[in-house]
């Protein structure tokens, strides 16, 4: 651990909270010593998302620091995208399990989940979104969902919208979420509420460009603190890519059917529906889907019923068309074009 700071880079009691627009995290590290010593652990995991894996050694220097020299920090190096990527093979081989970077998706005992919480200021920006949002003289209901990272914030954001006259709704979803307000990339369920226009604030696009999906009848903005822009959400060019691939799957004769293995992201029973419909498909298990390892196969496509976003984010890299299990539906004739939506993911392990 370096010698010019207390805490690895990140740790909000290095910053005082006085950045506004560079991530820095709380990683909570006496919450996770309090566990250490409690169960009187020896081995500890820590897991990390993709992200954030190189601060994994500082933060491993800094609980050690904090714990006994007798305790042993095991980093993951599997890939994480999700509070339903659980290293298990790791975890059932230590005393006491960190998972950084997602909130609970189920409780436990054995994880501690540590979220994350962001630092960045969200008000510049909402006050900023106001422009893109419908005037609340004209339409005062307004949907807030927000991340993991900012749900520190949220009754702020929310005051903030109450304070310009809207009328803010906001649900916790299903059990695949832990906070009200808070959407995954494979679920957008808190977005269902009584309002025609919903404010997204967090990074990137891909989380509200699934809720305008999911929600085709709401107006979506985007409102980015760490980024520093608003948009409105824009799925023609998502919903082309989508169509395309449907339309390359339409002759496809043999199939793999895809069967993540991940703790929370296996569909058994939708993969044994697509089987016993199609004399063509074959049921392929995988820990971590990716095009190199699909590649050997001799399929005309795949449909997914693993994590949404194998499909969607990486479905162009892909050497055969990449599929949904509601557009291999589209694609073999059970269902009409038109009911093209978004994958979503419910319901825990």
């Amino acid at each position: 651990m370096s010698q010019e700071s207390e805490y690895t880079e990140g740790d909000l009691r290095n910053t005082g909270m006085q950045l506004k627009h560079d991530r820095e995290w709380d990683y909570e590290l006496e919450r996770i010593i309090d566990a250490i010593e409690e169960r009187d652990a020896e081995k500890v995991g820590l897991q990390f998302p993709e992200g954030l894996k190189r601060r994994g050694p500082s933060v491993a220097d800094d609980l050690r620091e904090l714990a006994d020299d007798d305790v042993t920090f095991m980093l993951s190096g599997q890939p994480c995208y999700g509070a339903c990527d659980l290293d298990t093979y790791l975890m059932k081989r230590t005393d006491v399990f960190a998972h950084f970077g997602h909130s609970p998706m189920k409780n436990t005992d054995k994880v501690i989940y540590v979220p994350l919480f962001s630092n960045v200021e969200v008000l510049p920006i909402m006050e900023e979104a106001l422009e893109t949002l419908d005037d609340p003289d004209d339409t005062e209901d307004v949907g807030l969902v927000t991340t993991a990272q900012h749900m520190n914030r949220y009754e702020e954001m929310t005051a903030f919208l109450e304070e310009h006259g809207y009328e803010v709704h906001s649900r916790r979803g299903d059990e695949r979420l832990t906070h009200e307000g808070q959407v995954l990339g494979c679920n957008y369920a808190s977005a269902d509420v009584p309002a025609d226009q919903v404010l997204y604030v967090g990074g990137g696009k891909f989380h509200p460009l699934g809720l305008a999906m999911e929600h085709p009848d709401k107006h979506v903005v985007i409102a980015d603190p760490v980024n520093n822009v608003v948009t409105p959400a824009d799925t023609e060019k998502f919903m082309k890519q989508r169509y395309a691939s449907v339309h390359k799957a339409m002759d496809a004769q043999k199939w793999g059917v895809i069967f993540c293995t991940k703790i929370g992201q296996g569909r058994w029973d939708q993969a044994q529906e697509i089987l016993e419909d199609n004399d063509d498909a074959y049921l392929i298990t995988m820990d971590e889907v990716t095009p190199d390892r699909l590649r050997n196969f001799d399929m005309d496509a795949f449909v997914n019923t693993g994590c949404p976003r194998i499909t969607t984010d990486d479905g162009p890299q892909f050497h055969k068309p990449m599929l949904t299990p509601g557009e291999y539906e589209i694609a073999v004739g059970n269902k009409p074009l038109d009911e093209l939506s978004f994958d979503t993911f419910h319901g825990t392990w």
